[in-house]
């Protein structure tokens, strides 16, 4: 698979995935995984399609979470992080991995929000527990249904 299909198929799997499972590494230097909303995904968030669409060749990911979180403390003290979506009845699955990093710029925060949200973050967009996780995958790798997907971005 050349890197530009494997970008497709990458896109493909995000777009469809139900979930995202996000991997972060605690203070004994161990991986913790958790189930997200996959932002991503076309038919749960379709509001978000617009934020994306720059980002088709990088695969960036987008996370939204609380400040306070676990997962928040070990990114800042430790940055790296996998995000990995499925789609279990095709035997689809990619792992994305790289840095992520804590996004301040208020802007990014809004254009992520959605409405239903408040029952997280009761004052909006603005909330101080609200914020977002970014991802630049710098590599990635999976499988797609018979065939093994691996690859790395220009980072």
């Amino acid at each position: 698979m050349t890197l530009e299909e494997a970008k497709r198929f990458s896109l493909d799997v995000m777009r469809s995935a139900d979930h995202a499972f996000v991997s972060t590494i605690d203070e004994e230097g161990l991986p913790q995984t958790r189930v997200m909303f996959n932002l991503r995904n076309e038919e749960q968030f379709a509001s978000l399609r617009a934020v994306f669409a720059e980002h088709e060749d990088d695969l960036l990911i987008y996370l939204g979470t609380n400040t306070s979180s676990e997962k928040v403390d070990q990114i800042r003290a430790n940055p790296a992080m996998c995000v990995c979506f499925s789609v279990a009845d095709k035997f689809h699955s990619i792992m994305l991995a790289g840095r992520a990093e804590i996004v301040e710029e208020q802007e990014v925060k809004e254009s992520l929000w959605q409405s239903n949200w408040t029952m997280y973050y009761p004052g909006g967009p603005t909330d101080p527990d609200y914020t977002v996780v970014r991802l630049a995958p710098r590599k990635g790798k999976g499988w797609a249904g018979s065939e093994a997907v691996s690859f790395k971005l220009g980072r």
